[in-house]
């Protein structure tokens, strides 16, 4: 029972809001076409289920986001390690990955569009673009913040290195990287999104996008819960990897997500 109570808690609350949002279109007479009333938005998903249209939606949303999500992170956490580790390489890198950050990536949707084409590969572009920053200044920051006094024991007992890279600051900036890793799964839905709002025949996005054009908000707000559901599912897996991975945090009581 115990183990219930965490899911119970947002059941209760979710079902409050919906409740709420019931209540409010019947007492205000709200219209449609400005609020929808949850069955509407429920039906709408479970019409979409039922004849199979959502599914090569949330199939091409999620084989975005999740390749784009692991490139991203990947590339954060390689450059991030190497910068962290060399102040050459940090003079020569740091100043332009930070003008790249600094650039708004709608801005750049146009000109990845021409070089990647309309397919899937620009949507994984945009995607691997959003979600890198911060997880490779989690990644930095991580690693520059381990115990300078257990790095100085380590070295006094002749540690390599790689050693102190791998066996003691790696695991300090665990912590770090896995806070990096939770914005970025949201950032990669979002990235995602704006990409299928650029150019896509399929998608969440595309759903919602075209869904706008027919004035169906109860789709629009079904492909939003989709979404939704999407990025509460990535975060919680990404927390329970942590609980499993950095299991120190936990017993000592330091992990954030306890």
């Amino acid at each position: 029972m115990r183990r219930l109570l965490p899911l119970l808690y947002p059941l209760i609350s979710l079902a409050v809001l919906v409740l709420i949002w019931d209540l409010s279109v019947r007492v205000f007479s709200v219209p449609d076409y400005l609020l929808p009333p949850p069955a509407a938005v429920f039906g709408a998903l479970r019409t979409g289920f039922a004849d199979h249209s959502l599914w090569p939606h949330i199939a091409a949303t999620l084989g975005e986001t999740l390749a784009g999500y692991a490139i991203g992170s990947g590339l954060a956490i390689f450059l991030g390690l190497a910068l962290a580790e060399s102040r050459t390489f940090e003079r020569f890198v740091y100043p332009l990955l930070i003008a790249l950050q600094a650039t708004p990536k709608v801005a750049l949707g146009p000109i990845i569009l021409v070089w990647f084409g309309f397919g899937i590969a620009s949507k994984i572009v945009l995607v691997t673009l959003v979600c890198f920053f911060p997880l490779f200044v989690n990644t930095v920051n991580g690693i520059r913040r381990t115990d300078a006094e257990l790095l100085d024991t380590c070295r006094a007992f002749s540690a390599s290195r790689y050693y102190l890279l791998f066996h003691v600051k790696l695991p300090s900036a665990a912590g770090d990287i896995f806070a990096g890793l939770q914005i970025g799964v949201a950032l990669a839905l979002i990235g995602a999104v704006v990409a299928e709002f650029l150019s896509a025949q399929r998608g969440l996005g595309y759903l919602i996008a075209s869904s706008s054009v027919n004035m169906s908000l109860s789709t629009m707000f079904a492909g939003v819960l989709l979404l939704a559901f999407i990025g509460l599912c990535g975060a919680q897996t990404v927390r329970w990897l942590q609980r499993k991975i950095v299991f120190w945090e936990e017993r000592s009581g330091n992990s954030p997500t306890k």
